[in-house]
Parts: structure tokens; sequence; C-alpha cells
């Protein structure tokens, strides 16, 4: 199996028949072989029994239903876990995602790219999800570490190590590009046509982005700090605890000059800046000993490849399933 194409699908009735018969031809052109993967998540609409229909007629495409509606992420994963080709393409399945851009990905691919995310050449949405996107987007540009200038579009194009590497939980879909650049793989950008929504609404706006700003500092503690977490909640701590130390030792000067503080609120705040310092450090103290005891089982690097005797070869690939997810609120579009 060459390619396999992912599709989260939640309440996208009348857009499946199209988004089939458009991506059958594109993969038709451009892999050796290939499968469509639809992973219902939960919808309540007739997605189920069109999706049932399109199986009946296409040896090539595999229908997933899950029990409910478990998120974006967890819906990915399971399309994933059941993937068998080589190349794993990722995109939404209201047609906004444009399938016709699929081959300039794969193109990338196979020029040496680890992964390839699409980026929205001109968003035809709202301006005020537009605004929110840009903001966000930013935001992760800069505490991310990555050019990828739009971690919220859908379409995606990966080498199956990637995933082999990167487990997916919670609402970490959208920073696959942030992951992968973290254990060195190859990640680009390919600028793509983003299409209008014709059927149904969106479920994606300005809610998200708090739990997306969430996810942020899980990825950022997992990317910097996940083999030291004694350097983020140690750094922290110590910063809670020298602003502590300052605020008693202010009070602690005045105590001496004659004034009196016990009803001060001001030694409360010292006291308990100083006490949570500690304990962020002791958090910290923690990570360490589980890392060291071998409660990580990431080894912490990543193989490219192999070179033996003269030959050349890329690192193994897994064909495990990502690890189990945590079930998560629904996020699919954007």
């Amino acid at each position: 199996m060459r390619v396999s194409a992912v599709i989260p699908v939640l309440d996208e009735e009348p857009a499946l028949a199209e988004l089939h018969r458009r991506l059958t031809a594109v993969l038709r052109a451009v892999a050796a072989d290939y499968e469509i993967i639809f992973v219902d998540d939960g919808s309540r609409d007739g997605s189920a029994a069109v999706l049932e229909a399109i199986a009946a007629r296409d040896p090539r495409v595999l229908v997933v239903e899950l029990r409910r509606n478990f998120g974006k992420t967890a819906a990915l994963a399971a399309g994933f876990a059941h993937a068998r080709g080589e190349l794993i393409v990722t995109l939404d399945a209201d047609l906004q995602d444009v399938p016709e851009e699929v081959p300039r990905l794969l193109a990338r691919i196979e020029a040496g790219a680890d992964l390839v995310s699409g980026r929205k050449q001109r968003r035809r949405d709202g301006w005020s999800r537009r605004l929110a996107s840009r903001l966000f987007n930013a935001l992760v540009s800069v505490l991310g570490g990555t050019r990828v200038r739009d971690v919220n579009c859908g379409l995606k194009a990966l080498r199956r190590q990637v995933l082999a590497e990167i487990p997916l939980h919670g609402q970490l879909h959208r920073f696959l590009p942030v992951l992968a650049r973290a254990r060195g793989f190859r990640v680009e950008e390919v600028a793509v046509r983003h299409e209008p929504r014709r059927h149904g609404r969106s479920r994606y706006g300005w809610s998200r982005y708090p739990a997306g700003l969430l996810d942020l500092w899980t990825v950022l503690l997992l990317t910097r700090y996940g083999k030291r977490p004694l350097h983020f909640f140690g750094l922290f701590g110590l910063v809670l605890a020298l602003a502590g130390g300052a605020i008693l030792a202010y009070l602690g000067a005045g105590w001496l000059a004659g004034h009196w503080i016990g009803n001060r609120p001001l030694l409360l705040l010292g006291v308990l800046l100083v006490i949570l310092g500690i304990q962020s450090a002791f958090f910290g103290l923690l990570g360490e000993l589980v890392i060291l005891s071998g409660g990580g089982r990431d080894p912490g690097y990543s193989v490219r490849r192999l070179v033996r005797g003269g030959t050349a070869a890329r690192g193994a690939v897994a064909r495990s399933a990502p690890a189990p997810l945590q079930p998560g609120a629904a996020d699919h579009g954007g």
C-alpha cells in the first residue's frame, strides 16, 4: 500500500460523495496503490449511511465508525492505526481542503520532506476566524520555533515514521508540524487553495483558541523540556521563590525598623510564593526521577538512517498503532 488518505468526518453528509469522487481521481493519478479511510467521529446526520454506500461500491475505502464523538485528534489517530500506506495524507471532509492539491504535497515528500503541511493561500472564512487564526499561528511560530504559518490547515502529508515517533493525545493534531520538527524531521509548508464552505456549518471558532493555548503549553513542555522537567518546573519555581523571598526580605527590613507586619496581606503573599516555588521545584525533581527510573519510553533521539557495509537504509518504520488516546472535545474543521 503506497498512500493512505485519512479523513475525519463529523456531520458532513452533503460533501462526502463529491469528496470521494474527486479524491479517488487524484489518488489514481499519483499513487501506485492507495486506500481512503473515512473516520466517522459520531456523526448524527446521514454521514454513516453515505459512507457505508461508498464503501460498498469502492473496495479501496475503509470506514472506521467511532462509538461517539471523541474529537479530531482521536479520529485521526483511529485512522492512522488502520492505515497501511507508506505515506499518509490527511484532509478535512468539508471540501474546504481541495483534494486536487494532494499531489503537490506528495511531491515534496518524494523530494525528501518528512511532513508537508498546507497553508491556506486565500482563506475563505469570515474576518473574525482569519484574525484569530493569524494571531494563534503567530504565537505558535514564535513559541514553537517553527516556520509553519498555518498549523490549523487540515491538509497534510507525512511519512509513517513520523506517526511512529509522535503519539497523539488530547487535541495535539494541529501541532504535528511543531512536534515533528522537534524530533528532527524535515518539515515543509506548501501554499494550497482554500474553498468556501458549501455545506453545513463550521465547528471551529474563537472558543477553541483557549484550549489551543493550553495545548501549546503542553507542546512546549514536550518539545523543549520533555527530558529535563526540572529545568521547566525548577525555573518556574525559582522565579516564584525569588519573588516571595524579595517580599519577605522587604517586610523583614521593615520589622527590624520597628514596623508591625503581622497584619499585612503582603506577608501572606510572600510566604505563598515561596511555598509554591519549592513545590514547583519538587515536581521537577519527581519528573527527573521518573525519567531516570525508566518511566519515559521515549529514548530522546530519532534515527534518520543506518549505514552498514556501504549501504544506506532509512530508519525502521514502526507498524504499530499510536498510543491510546484520551477522549477529547470535538474539534473538526479549521
